[in-house]
This record gives structure tokens, C-alpha cells and sequence, in this order.
């Protein structure tokens, strides 16, 4: 398994298939973030973002499908579908109290592109399919 440094970064698949990327974690960053490469595009996310998604899936287990969640990935421009992973992404009541992108513009894609890092760590599993895909804690 990779470090997730900036040397050695965490090579990850979105739930589709259908984009690579790389993410990292920024620890001298204040506070620390997770940095997102996807082609040439950049987006950071609060590193907290891991252990307080892990922790609010683990809360979903109680919501009658087993804990799946929709990860609704969504631009910051365009509004989140409710309950989906990206709409706790940048919800008032998450840890953050709002948004974990911190790059104004860069902001959304939560559901994109965290779901496969926590998969990749062992904290969740997700759905593969061509659209419309879910996760939940392990």
C-alpha cells in the first residue's frame, strides 16, 4: 500500500472505473488536507474528512438499507441530491459545519473522489456500477 504523501500518493479509481487520480495528505498544510490530483486539476479537502465520513456512515447502518449511502458526486455549482454522501459534504450539521473542499470554485465532487480513498483504506465498501453508486462503512 502507498504512503498517501506527496512522493508516494494514494493511485485510486473513481466507483465507476472510468477516472484515475491521485490523492495525498498535506500534513504541513494548517489545518491538514487531503490533495486531490485529477489531470491537471487540484481540489483539497479537510483531512478530517476521512475518519468524520467513516464515522457518519457507521451512523447510517440504522437507515433501513444496510447502511448504503448514495455518493451523489455533484460540481459546487450544482446543488447535492439530499442524503447522498455529497450533500453531508457540505452540510451546516458535519463536523466541518459546511463544506470539507477548501478550494472556493473546487469545492464539490465529495462524492467522487473520497469514497474511493476510504474503500482503499479498508473503512468502506462500494458499488462499481456505471452510474448511480453507494457506499457504506465496513
Amino acid at each position: 500500500m502507498t504512503a498517501g504523501t506527496k512522493d508516494d500518493p494514494w493511485q485510486l479509481t473513481t466507483a465507476p472505473g472510468t477516472s484515475s487520480y491521485t490523492m495525498h495528505r498535506d500534513e504541513d498544510a494548517d489545518p491538514a488536507l487531503l490533495v486531490c490530483q485529477v489531470g491537471s486539476t487540484k481540489l483539497s479537502y479537510l483531512a478530517t474528512a476521512v475518519d468524520d465520513l467513516h464515522a457518519w456512515l457507521l451512523s447510517q447502518k440504522d437507515n433501513g438499507d444496510d447502511g448504503w449511502v448514495a455518493l451523489g458526486a455533484a460540481d459546487e455549482q450544482k446543488p447535492a441530491a439530499s442524503g447522498t454522501v455529497e450533500a453531508w459534504g457540505r452540510a451546516d450539521d458535519n463536523p466541518a459545519g459546511g463544506w470539507y473542499g477548501v478550494r472556493k470554485g473546487y469545492r464539490g465532487r465529495f462524492g467522487m473522489y473520497l469514497p474511493p480513498l476510504l474503500e482503499h483504506l479498508g473503512l468502506a465498501e462500494l458499488t462499481h456500477d456505471a452510474r448511480n453508486n453507494r457506499m457504506r462503512a465496513i
